[in-house]
């Protein structure tokens, strides 16, 4: 074990120079202020004062009423909104409406159709002090703002369909009104939204969002957007290191300097030695952190990095991981009198690890806050499909008693259901509430992003460090971090989630929470070492990787000919679980008739019999189609209907010598079964061997 001590200095970059020093009260609230705010950790970690509440409006299912009524889980999540204004004659959709000063602190949308004008009213002005002329916070014109502020989702299209999240604080004095009107003789489409902001007393002093002050502020938005995605520590501090080969049960513990500080940042770096146990043993490294006698962080080092099982790659501005063991924190976590930062080894195996931090003086007054840290796993959880409102549950995500500020999670689950788990929504009740102050609209709506993405992305809010399977079979991460959106509470704080998805089935979730509270506040029904050793489960077959063996993908061959009235695309298969398709895609034939075709050429081909094998596809809406070689017919007819979408056995043809070295294919719709629905006519190729013999 060795033990360093060295004084850190920083070059400190400009952005920097506006931080808070601590906890002292705001004179007058600013979009400058509030852009300090966003980029002080001292400042973020305290209760607030003056006090303000949090709130969400969204366009929540407007049904659901009560826990108590059947339709507490209702899930058309697109058309909630307040009212309708008619002014003169457009018709405004009303999605926000406060009266009294307040910031806007997240605004996070997406539809499938983008036409339309958002308007936002300031103090009561019946004229917009804000236009932005689409569904499309991309659209909007804020000199200095770039995706630390504004991120585009996984999905974006800019014509199409997809959304964005927008973090760049939007204060008024006396009260905000958020409109949206749908471009004339468009046909409404869904708009889904969650707009969180703060509400604070009648008389605080907070200066309206202009044109002018979008102006004022360019150069502070520009310096807080570019740290934002690239952060750096506050101050200069005392740097301790430690590291230690640990045996099993065995801890490192790293004792910090006396008095009045705070940690503002540690580094882990984790040696396993042995990477096929990676997995597993990043999640048997414990991380506890005890200040002043209590101990107030206790969670896997693997979901403490915000990425979760298997511990992957994460970049965000309070958390670091590069994937390897190598984990970055820039939580900050003050004390006042003494603390203590511990690895726990709770597997069987030796662990090298290291652990550095850097500390400096920070002063402790009553709004100072501790920094908490705690990790609750359950496994086998139901999912029910999202039209089972009768059948969903909420599932607790997070309880907290006591006085603090909440500022973020991690959800690792592993799928069990074959297809995506995430339609439940949030619902976040803080201290009196009779009706949740946070409702949403689906668990990646909460995580900043739409359209059931299962992709990795990062962003200074969180992301998804984890997404092994398009169809979301599997492991999964969603991680989110609150900045302005952090959610103070004085008493309890409650998180619950529904189970809600596609398919029924059921989930392991494992939930990560960070948040400031007083030196009583704790969280309720937390996991501990027997949760943290079960084993994790393998990872299932991606999709992807099966092949048929020998075979040609249809949806990589050339089209020579074709009618012209017929469609075709590559169709990803991962959603449906009726069998495997070779490399998960198949091509797709679909708005055709009978008599249309679609030909594929085979050239180069030696002069010896080749015997052809097709492999397709059945679903409810495809047709009858036949097959010719070389421009004769095989006589092989293939049904394509099915209740289900599964694919077909092997489709013989039958033996042919090749013309000229070559072997031409024609596929052509014959028919339809009278049980086929829909557009009847569709049909799917899989794959093909051309087997020389």
């Amino acid at each position: 074990m060795k033990l360093i001590r060295c004084i850190y200095l920083l070059i400190i970059p400009i952005g920097i120079l506006f931080y808070y020093p601590g906890c002292g009260k705001q004179q007058v609230i600013t979009l400058e202020s509030l852009l300090d705010e966003m980029v002080s950790v001292e400042k973020l970690s305290c209760f607030p004062d003056p006090y303000y509440t949090c709130h969400q409006e969204s366009s929540y299912d407007r049904r659901s009423v009560s826990p108590d009524d059947p339709t507490w889980f209702a899930n058309d999540d697109g058309f909630g909104i307040i009212r309708i204004d008619t002014i003169g004659e457009r018709f405004e959709k009303v999605m926000f409406d406060e009266t009294g000063p307040g910031v806007i602190t997240r605004i996070w949308i997406t539809t499938i159709d983008k036409r339309g004008t958002w308007r936002f009213y300031f103090d009561g002005s019946t004229q917009p002090g804000w236009t932005i002329p689409a569904y499309d916070l991309m659209k909007m014109d804020v000199p200095g703002i770039g995706r630390g502020l504004l991120q585009p989702h996984t999905s974006y299209e800019p014509e199409g369909k997809g959304g964005n999240t927008l973090f760049l604080p939007i204060p008024y004095t006396k009260g905000c009104k958020i409109t949206f009107e749908d471009e004339p003789g468009i046909n409404p489409t869904p708009k889904y939204y969650g707009i969180n902001f703060r509400k604070y007393p009648k008389n605080t002093d907070i200066e309206t969002f202009s044109a002018e002050v979008l102006k004022r502020a360019e150069k502070r938005i520009a310096e807080v957007d570019n740290l934002l995605l690239d952060p750096v520590l506050a101050k200069s501090g005392e740097i301790l290191t430690e590291s230690k080969s640990l045996s099993a049960s065995d801890s490192l513990i790293l004792e910090l300097p006396k008095g009045e500080n705070a940690v503002y940042e540690v580094k882990f770096n984790i040696d396993t030695q042995n990477s096929v146990q990676f997995d597993q043993l990043m999640r048997e490294i414990i991380f506890c952190a005890s200040f002043d006698g209590k101990q107030t962080v206790w969670v896997p080092l693997s979901d403490f990095s915000g990425g979760g099982m298997g511990a992957p790659y994460v970049k965000s501005w309070y958390l670091d991981s590069d994937g390897k063991g190598n984990i970055t924190s820039r939580w900050l976590m003050p004390y006042k009198e003494e603390g203590i930062l511990k690895l726990i080894n709770i597997s069987s195996l030796p662990i090298d690890v290291r652990m550095e931090t850097n500390i400096s003086p920070l002063k402790w007054d009553k709004h100072s806050l501790y920094f908490h840290s705690s990790w609750r796993q359950e496994t086998g959880i139901p999912i029910y499909r999202y039209n089972e409102p009768d059948k969903c549950i909420d599932w607790n995500f997070a309880t907290i008693e006591g006085r603090g500020i909440y500022k973020g999670d991690l959800l690792s689950l592993f799928n069990h259901a074959p297809r995506w788990y995430g339609e439940g929504d949030e619902k976040i009740w803080v201290d009196n509430d009779t009706f949740p102050s946070h409702f949403g609209t689906g668990t990646e709506d909460y995580y900043n992003s739409s359209w059931a993405p299962v992709v990795p992305f990062y962003t200074p809010f969180g992301g998804a460090p984890r997404a092994d399977l398009e169809s979301s079979h599997g492991y999964n991460a969603f991680f989110r971090t609150r900045n302005l959106d952090g959610i103070p509470f004085k008493e309890k704080f409650k998180f619950d989630i529904e189970m809600m998805g596609w398919e029924r089935g059921h989930a392991d979730y494992a939930t990560t929470i960070y948040w400031y509270g007083d030196y009583d506040s704790q969280a309720i029904g937390t996991s501990g070492e027997e949760e943290a050793r079960r084993k994790l489960v393998p990872a299932p077959e991606n999709p992807k990787d099966y092949k048929i063996a020998n075979s040609i993908e249809f949806e990589t061959m050339e089209i020579t000919e074709k009618s012209p009235s017929l469609k075709v695309e590559n169709q990803g298969m991962t959603d449906f679980q009726g069998g495997k398709w070779s490399r998960a895609t198949q091509l797709l034939g679909k708005e055709g008739k009978i008599g249309d075709y679609i030909e594929f050429r085979f050239n180069n081909l030696e002069e010896r019999k080749y015997k052809i094998i097709v492999y397709a596809t059945h679903a409810v809406d495809y047709g009858i189609i036949t097959f010719k070689v070389n421009d004769k017919p095989t006589h092989v007819s293939f049904d394509g209907y099915d209740r289900n979408v599964i694919p077909s056995k092997p489709i013989e043809l039958g033996s042919f010598i090749p013309l000229s070295g070559e072997i031409k294919l024609r596929i052509e719709i014959t028919g339809t079964n009278k049980q086929s629905q829909g557009e009847k006519y569709m049909f799917g190729l899989d794959c093909l061997q051309l087997i020389p013999f």
